[in-house]
């Protein structure tokens, strides 16, 4: 059916604004519409790009940069391809954060996006379809917003979290934008805030759980891939008590993905390879404490674990090199209101003489001495001048990644462990920090993004056609990442930089799409993984 021209203007997959030719403008019956000048993409990007520096602030700027993503997608991912550095923070962690809190006061309908409610399961299959409008969709982030890390549950306002991490998988891996879609599971949310707001758009009840959540979860998956047979399907920001269930569930049933249980272990783990190729250490030799031990936490950990059993531990041997830590303290195998995901890396009271008093971060690193400390936790400031003096005090190169965001929940700024550790320390942070200068030594500091791993690994999967994404497919993501890190330089960042996330991108990829191909998972026969990579690759071009 031809569409209208106002349909055309109105369509970000389609709209092309001023840069529509004569030609077009004549056969698609949109002259007129349009003022006459006939701009390049070139142009275009150089224009937007001027009026986004008359923002103020990094909220204004995303809301701008919203409304070109609404109205042309080609033209939004030009700019984001241009100013990767500059808008990931901006698009995504840790201006999402603000986004998020006032979706509903400042409400921008986003093009797309599925809101689908606990309370009108009947019409879940008509509103994916009415989403997709057609579109071949290959990759849905979803989420019911429960534990959007840092600042906890937003219901339907956690649609935006959806969103953004459609738009990394864009710009950094080239997923084609027709082909992704944004979807919101409103189950209700405990936020007495959003509850009490008149402007709240959301279900206005508490969360429903149990069997009717997982009725509707379930409801969802079978319906997603019955509409859509070649779907990746990424799960995002889904509650403590639920993510790993969900995960558990389906991972060996259909392509999917936790990016904050396998995601963030993927990428410490990165960082932790890129370390020790600085340390020149064994992975093996390590001792690792993980500070929080939520769905991340304990999701890291596991993803670490995992790593020592494929480097030849058992696993009864590669256990004795783990330690968690919450708010409780050393998590020890007594205690009651152990999660599953923590049950395995709980310790015997029985190792310490002192197992009462080690309630703290602190008193657990005098009496552990760790080499790895990751923090999860989103209590700033926790890793204190005394915790990395005594780390370093009995190890070489301490690994400490201070990950919690956005910037007012780290535990630690890596200036100050730089500097308390006399440049020993071996960081990456959560949010992007500053090069930091001491005793004549540039330090670079890694980001432990995310970004820096999911794009490219989701590309890998659709382009290797690959059933499953299991634990082989995901290790090698995260070497061949680690593997790029300049060991020999002084001050050299344990992870590679956020500005070349299209490099690095396509050699996580390969990497992920060579381990599905080598073992027999792809659906589709692939001769040529490079090939295969760059025939689903998009650019935004018109």
């Amino acid at each position: 059916m031809t569409k209208s021209p106002v349909e055309i203007l109105n369509n970000p997959f389609e709209n092309k604004g001023t840069a529509f030719t004569e030609k077009e403008r004549q056969s698609l019956g949109l002259v007129g519409l349009l003022p006459p000048y006939v701009q390049t993409l070139d142009d275009q990007a150089k224009q937007t790009y001027a009026q986004l520096q008359t923002k103020t602030s990094d909220l204004e700027k995303r809301i701008f940069l919203m409304e070109i993503f609404n109205e042309n997608r080609v033209l939004f991912y030009k700019l984001f391809s241009q100013h990767v550095v500059e808008f990931m923070p901006i698009v995504y962690d840790p201006t999402i954060a603000d986004t998020i809190e006032n979706y509903s006061d400042l409400f921008i309908q986003s093009q797309n996006a599925v809101f689908l409610s606990i309370d009108d399961p009947d019409s879940m299959k008509a509103s994916l379809k009415n989403a997709a409008d057609g579109r071949d969709i290959r990759l849905i982030v979803v989420t019911d917003a429960e534990g959007i890390l840092g600042i906890g549950d937003w219901g339907t306002n956690g649609v935006d979290i959806s969103v953004g991490k459609l738009m990394v998988y864009t710009a950094a891996a080239g997923i084609d934008p027709s082909q992704v879609m944004p979807v919101v599971l409103d189950v209700g949310t405990n936020n007495q805030d959003l509850l009490k707001n008149p402007m709240y758009l959301g279900n206005r009840h508490e969360r429903i759980t149990g069997d009717r959540y997982y009725k509707f979860v379930d409801q969802f998956v079978n319906t997603a891939e019955d509409l859509f047979p070649k779907l990746y399907l990424h799960f995002e920001d889904f509650g403590r008590d639920n993510a790993a269930n969900i995960l558990n569930k389906y991972k060996d049933q259909i392509t999917t993905f936790n990016d904050d249980i396998q995601g963030t272990g993927i990428i410490v783990l990165a960082g932790i390879l890129g370390a020790l190729n600085i340390s020149k250490q064994k992975m093996t030799d390590q001792v690792y404490l993980s500070y929080g031990a939520g769905t991340a936490g304990a999701g890291i950990t596991k993803r670490i674990y995992d790593e020592f059993l494929q480097q030849g531990l058992s696993a009864e041997e590669a256990k004795k090199h783990f330690y968690m830590v919450d708010k409780q303290g050393l998590l020890f195998d007594d205690d009651q209101t152990l999660t599953p995901e923590q049950k395995p890396f709980a310790r015997s009271r029985s190792e310490f003489a002192n197992a009462d008093e080690l309630t703290t971060l602190e008193a657990a690193v005098k009496a552990i001495h760790p080499t790895i400390l990751v923090g999860t936790s989103t209590q700033p400031g926790t890793f204190t001048e005394a915790v990395v003096k005594e780390m370093a005090a009995h190890t070489e190169r301490p690994i400490i990644f201070p990950l919690s965001n956005p910037t007012k929940l780290a535990e630690a700024k890596a200036e100050d462990l730089i500097k308390w550790s006399d440049g020993k320390a071996l960081v990456a942070t959560g949010i992007p920090a500053a090069d930091v200068d001491y005793n004549g030594v540039t330090y670079q500091i890694g980001q432990a993004n995310n970004a820096l791993v999911y794009p490219g690994l989701g590309l890998g999967v659709i382009a290797s056609t690959a059933k499953v994404l299991n634990d082989e497919m995901i290790s090698q993501a995260a070497h061949s990442l680690g593997g790029i890190v300049d060991g020999n330089k002084p001050g050299a960042a344990v992870l590679p930089p956020v500005s070349k996330l299209d490099q690095f991108s396509f050699t996580v990829a390969k990497a992920v799409a060579q381990s599905a191909v080598d073992q027999k998972l792809n659906q589709e026969p692939i001769s040529d993984v490079d090939q295969a990579i760059n025939d689903v690759k998009w650019e935004p071009k018109y």
